[in-house]
């Protein structure tokens, strides 16, 4: 896997999982390990198609969490793989 490139959808599931709690988007692009550019097209594309939401956390803050379609679609991928990988 060394030097090996994720594809746009290895880079949609790492951004989904890591929002799975909520979290903020600095610490969602830096545990997604993408630049601010790569970030930003991939988290308005979830947030436009209804994977992710904004949400308040209690402190007032804004933070992301995947919604329910990006679970189910978290769901399907992780079965794809289990498929392969057996």
């Amino acid at each position: 896997m060394a030097g090996e490139r994720r594809g746009r959808i290895q880079i949609v599931v790492d951004i989904l999982t890591e929002a799975l709690n909520g979290s903020n988007k600095t610490r969602i692009m830096y545990r997604a390990n993408l630049n601010f550019l790569r970030f930003e097209r991939y988290f308005s594309d979830l947030l436009e198609k209804g994977l992710m939401a904004e949400v308040n956390s209690p402190l007032g803050r804004v933070v992301y969490r995947t919604t329910d379609k990006g679970k189910r679609f978290l769901k399907i991928m992780q079965d794809a793989e289990d498929i392969f990988s057996s």
